[in-house]
């Protein structure tokens, strides 16, 4: 089974996707911990952005694991430092070129086709899995997303505000979906799930009963 979560930054889609592939015993890959982890690299080793041959020649020759909810970078562990605000802004300059794609889609297909999946990401439906059994977008208002990247960057001591976060949230919105390569878009055959006003266990539910249905549209 491969199961396919898109939609922008904050939207919801890793929490869910954790969600539902705990309930439905299939593996979980957080595609975007993956070009996050690649951003990190390239910050903690002083990479220009701009030099392109450089950042692919890192994203080659990296390492990039799971287990369970921790994210491994050659070896180290690197779960919390690639959520920073710093990571999470400049993600999109790393996920925007075809070369890193192309060695991280590879990767992401390799292992859908070894077991059960659910993937999120921007570009897992239209991409990574075009064929997969069920594909969802997760949408959320910017204001709602950026509330909820508020209290998480909060909860974890980092000091940011409202604002702040949502006007990052903005400029990611804009550069995931004009980005030539693997652009954030909602395919045709995606079921679209507004998280606004909704709660976990609900938008969790949903999504659930949907697959427990075989596809059949309740809502």
């Amino acid at each position: 089974m491969q199961i396919a979560v898109d939609g922008p930054a904050g939207a919801g889609k890793s929490t869910i996707a954790k969600i539902i592939a705990k309930q439905l015993g299939i593996q979980y890959l957080d595609t975007g911990a993956m070009y996050r982890a690649i951003t990190y690299g390239v910050l903690s080793r002083g990479i220009d952005f701009e030099d392109q041959q450089a950042v692919t020649a890192l994203a080659q020759n990296s390492e990039i694991s799971f287990e369970g909810s921790e994210v491994f970078l050659d070896g180290r562990r690197v779960t919390e430092e690639i959520r920073t605000p710093e990571v999470s802004k400049n993600t999109s300059r790393v996920a925007c070129i075809a070369a890193v794609r192309q060695c991280m889609v590879a990767q992401q297909r390799a292992i859908a086709g070894r077991q059960s999946v659910i993937m999120d990401g921007r570009d897992i439906g239209s991409v990574v899995l075009p064929e997969a059994d069920y594909k969802f977008y997760l949408d959320a208002s910017v204001e709602e997303r950026a509330r909820r990247r508020f209290e998480e960057l909060k909860a974890k001591g980092t000091d940011k505000s409202l604002e702040e976060i949502k006007a990052d949230i903005i400029t990611r919105d804009y550069n995931d979906s004009h980005r030539e390569e693997g652009p954030l878009v909602c395919t045709e055959d995606a079921v679209v799930v507004d998280t606004t006003g909704m709660d976990i266990q609900g938008v969790s539910q949903y999504i659930l009963s949907f697959i427990e249905r075989g596809g059949q549209r309740g809502l």
